[in-house]
């Protein structure tokens, strides 16, 4: 784009004195010194991505130093010949500033898309690992601390590494933490106590249930009651999972008992998240506080899990109990390394989203590892299951869309 330019020339002629010139306040201005014409240049900008450009060349006449003493005497104005030349001059700015920022937004986009595949994709191998390793090693508990070790490895690099900032933390905080780690870490081996009795398919569809006990414990510790169009999204739910589990080919009582109680303390920790970390500097952010917990998970279930299940993980064992050790250990790597992923690219994901977008791509992600499940496993399912389980899916994501619907105040 040329830039066009536009040029306007005055002559300004005065051929009588100023009369009355005397009577004219007296002050003394700066005095410009300039033997031959000079020139002010202004560059404006305008909102539309124009840059408009004047330049205002005075004559010698009127940049002299008497031109300054006129003031105090005010002479009378003479003509002069030359003139005093306004010329205005617009130039265009670069409109690579808008392809750049259009850019960019694709950019953003591109990422969180990759985000979001990635969070789908880690959680769907730790489902599908994590299920061969406790159908030939029915040990969650060790299961459980072998992957809070993996995770407390990896954040430990992380922090040494400066890939992310080392927190500074107080005593205050780490009690406050604390109760969030013990109810993580029961969250995380019911889990993996349902997985190892129940199909992938059939705990993830008991683990629909979530809304519901996330409505409970906040109206029952909160005091945040519900509206009426979250208890109505509460009725597919409730009704799907019933449904669901009454056709289960696989179902038992221990593995939904398992799922539910994960659910229950899934929740707990976010009500109490709520509950005790209310304070500003008692507040981090999620990818720190999750870190956190994983490492105090760790500590909190190593004893338990020698106490309860002994030490289960040596060679030794493997091989008495004819087990394939070298399948057993690098799939629950595996395992290991996908759950802490996931984890951390959910919070990721949070940090650049609302909590009701995050939310909706939680019920897409379960509908994913639902699927994949069932066809990698090849789990045997009847259509009234399939139905139960696709209207519990249909309640948690209309419960993500009303959740933000706020009550009227009067």
């Amino acid at each position: 784009m040329q830039s066009s330019a536009l040029a306007f020339s005055p002559s300004i002629s005065l051929s009588k004195p100023l009369k009355h010139a005397a009577s004219l306040p007296r002050f003394r201005p700066i005095s410009l010194s300039s033997s031959s014409s000079s020139s002010k240049s202004v560059d404006l900008a305008s909102s539309n991505g124009v840059s408009t450009s004047y330049s205002i060349r005075t004559p010698a006449a009127l940049s002299s130093s008497r031109f300054g003493s006129a003031f105090g005497s005010a002479p009378s104005l003479v003509e002069d010949p030359r003139r005093c030349d306004l010329t205005v001059r617009a130039t265009s700015v670069p409109e690579s500033a808008g392809e750049s920022e259009e850019s960019g937004k694709i950019a953003r986009t591109l990422q969180l898309g990759a985000l979001f595949g990635l969070w789908y994709l880690f959680n769907i191998y730790f489902n599908i690992y994590n299920k061969q390793v406790l159908k030939v090693f029915p040990f969650p508990l060790t299961v459980t601390v072998g992957q809070f070790a993996v995770g407390t490895v990896l954040v430990m690099l992380m922090w040494g590494l400066n890939l992310y900032k080392r927190p500074s933390i107080s005593g205050a905080q780490l009690v406050a933490i604390l109760p969030l780690a013990f109810v993580h870490t029961l969250g995380n081996l019911f889990t993996n106590m349902s997985l190892g009795k129940v199909s992938v398919s059939f705990t993830h569809t008991i683990k629909a249930m979530e809304p519901f006990f996330s409505v409970v414990l906040s109206a029952m510790f909160l005091g945040e009651f519900p509206t009426i169009w979250v208890l109505s999204s509460l009725l597919p739910i409730v009704g799907g999972v019933a449904l669901a589990s009454a056709t289960e080919a696989s179902f038992n009582w221990s593995g939904f008992w398992s799922a539910m109680a994960s659910n229950l303390t899934n929740q707990s920790r976010n009500v109490l998240s709520k509950k005790f970390m209310v304070k500003k500097e008692d507040s981090l952010d999620n990818i720190t506080l999750f870190s956190i917990i994983t490492i105090m998970s760790f500590f909190l279930l190593a004893p338990v899990s020698i106490f309860m299940e002994g030490i289960k993980f040596t060679p030794s064992y493997m091989q008495s109990a004819g087990l394939d050790m070298g399948n057993i250990y690098i799939k629950s790597l595996l395992a290991a390394l996908c759950f802490h992923a996931y984890q951390q690219v959910s919070y990721m994901i949070l940090q650049r989203v609302s909590p009701v977008t995050h939310s909706v791509g939680n019920c897409v992600k379960r509908v994913v590892v639902i699927v994949t499940s069932v066809l990698f496993f090849r789990t045997p399912v009847s259509p009234v299951n399939s139905l139960g389980t696709g209207v519990a899916l249909a309640g948690v994501f209309l419960y993500s869309r009303v959740k933000r619907i706020k009550p009227k105040t009067a």
